[in-house]
């Protein structure tokens, strides 16, 4: 279960600037549709069961995260760093990768 709220988040994210640093939070479960999370530092964030339909993780850091069963269709994951990232039944339908470092990403 999410340690915070979406509405808590959103307000974070405005107070944060340019590089929000996430990492670590337990963000499971949370709907965040639509999300602008661009250049977020969400290294070894929980984000499983997440909604990130159509969100913008464009230079996101998402190293060691766990996005297993997370819904990413349609949600901007270039230039994103995957490093170890888990994204078992994950859906990633859509999802636009170019140029994403998926180093030992681990798929299933």
């Amino acid at each position: 279960m999410a340690e915070i709220t979406r509405k808590e988040l959103v307000l974070a994210l405005i107070a944060a600037g340019d590089r929000p640093r996430l990492s670590g939070l337990d963000l499971s479960g949370l709907d965040l549709s639509h999300i602008d999370l661009r250049g977020a530092d969400l290294t070894g964030a929980d984000l499983s069961s997440c909604i990130l339909h159509r969100a913008n993780l464009e230079s996101a850091n998402l190293s060691r995260a766990n996005l297993t069963e997370a819904n990413l269709s349609s949600a901007n994951l270039s230039k994103s760093v995957l490093h170890h990232t888990i994204l078992y039944s994950a859906d990633l339908d859509d999802a636009i990768m170019i140029s994403a470092d998926c180093l030992e990403t681990m798929f299933k």
